[in-house]
């Protein structure tokens, strides 16, 4: 018996951190927004042992990995004997902002529910992901979403228009940590305006959408890898709307009006040394 399940990746729409917390965590708001770009599961069950494999992107496999950290959360919070044997179809990029971990490991315990008939709710499985990252809860919920916290605290929005995404994804990988260790929030002058962006996906034009995309997480990332402003300017020279840095980087996505019109603008870019993928707001 098993099953398949897509994790997909998200973007942020915007970014704003409010204040470094006691526990070193910073508290957040921002919209998230899941993408057709995707990863795939194949999951079957089996005796007690965890075993994962992979094709695609490069990714480890080791213990490491959140899709074998959940299955062992899994196992120990419910008690459960039974085992899975796991392969990972890898599509969407490692340390690139776009939840690819988070959204493995959501994926991992939502089949996993379903595989071992635990009963679990969402909800309590958004209380177990968020002890292996922070996006995992959004990864649960999918869709558009306001997030707050450390982004864990999730308020649905009305799906978003389906516009079209160019990421472009350069060849090295960034840590989350770091940057957030780099940033002086205190200094920020600057914040996106969630309530602003909220009204302009209700409203549905991207023109709008465009005005209000923004990553207070720019002003480190950029600083350490000024390539990534030279991605966003050309992005912006081949057509797309609206350019902005995803997570705390280094994929840079374009919106453009709907997939097809991704297509071809990412098909214009020559970009040395990056992955360019087109893709779509789902």
């Amino acid at each position: 018996m098993g099953l398949t399940i897509k994790a997909h990746g998200k973007i942020n729409l915007t970014l704003d951190v409010l204040s470094r917390r006691p526990d070193g965590y910073h508290d957040v708001e921002m919209i998230m927004q899941s993408i057709a770009l995707h990863d795939t599961l194949r999951i079957e069950d089996q005796e007690e042992e965890i075993m994962l494999t992979a094709a695609g992107q490069p990714v480890s496999i080791d213990e490491d990995n959140l899709i074998i950290k959940a299955a062992r959360l899994l196992q120990q919070q419910t008690g459960t004997q039974r085992g899975a044997k796991i392969h990972l179809q890898k599509e969407i990029p490692v340390a690139a902002g776009l939840a690819g971990g988070s959204t493995d490991a959501a994926a991992t315990l939502r089949g996993l529910n379903e595989l071992w008939q635990l009963g679990l709710s969402r909800k309590q499985l958004m209380e177990l992901g968020v002890r292996l990252g922070a996006d995992v809860p959004f990864c649960l919920l999918g869709g558009t979403a306001i997030a707050r916290g450390i982004g864990e605290e999730l308020t649905p929005l009305p799906a978003a228009p389906n516009f079209g995404v160019v990421l472009v994804k350069p060849a090295f990988g960034v840590s989350t940590a770091a940057v957030y260790r780099g940033l002086n929030v205190a200094s920020l002058r600057q914040h996106p305006r969630t309530n602003s962006m909220v009204d302009a996906l209700r409203f549905g034009q991207l023109s709008a959408v465009a005005d209000e995309l923004g990553n207070v997480l720019e002003s480190v990332t950029l600083g350490l890898y000024p390539e990534l402003q030279e991605i966003k300017e050309t992005l912006t020279e081949v057509g797309c709307q609206g350019v902005l840095m995803s997570g705390s980087g280094p994929t840079i996505f374009g919106l453009t009006e709907d997939a097809a019109a991704a297509i071809k603008l990412a098909r214009q870019l020559a970009l040395p040394n990056c992955k360019v993928v087109a893709t779509a707001m789902v």
